[in-house]
């Protein structure tokens, strides 16, 4: 039996980022909200939310986040930091 008040969740969807730009230009325009355009294309409130916060931090309309650009400087620079780290570890290990 199954349990009342409990959702199904839904499956992970990918979205292309020309498709994230249409939906960002939609709730840009001002002709429809958040809401409506979340509904129109089965989007859940929370990503396309998302979406228009990252557009607005790339185009520099807002500055209270990390740039598209910045994040993947991160994402590299952690990785390199994570890579040094075990060859240091390594080299320890050898010298001991």
């Amino acid at each position: 039996m199954e349990s009342v008040g409990k959702k199904r969740s839904r499956p992970r969807r990918a979205f292309t980022p020309e498709f994230k730009a249409e939906i960002v230009e939609l709730c840009q325009r001002g002709d429809r909200t958040v809401g409506q355009v979340t509904k129109d294309f089965d989007l859940t409130e929370t990503a396309v939310r998302q979406w228009v916060k990252q557009a607005e931090l790339d185009a520099g309309t807002r500055d209270d986040g990390l740039t598209s650009d910045e994040r993947a400087e991160l994402a590299r620079l952690r990785s390199e930091n994570r890579r040094l780290q075990q060859d240091v570890d390594i080299l320890k290990r050898a010298t001991a």
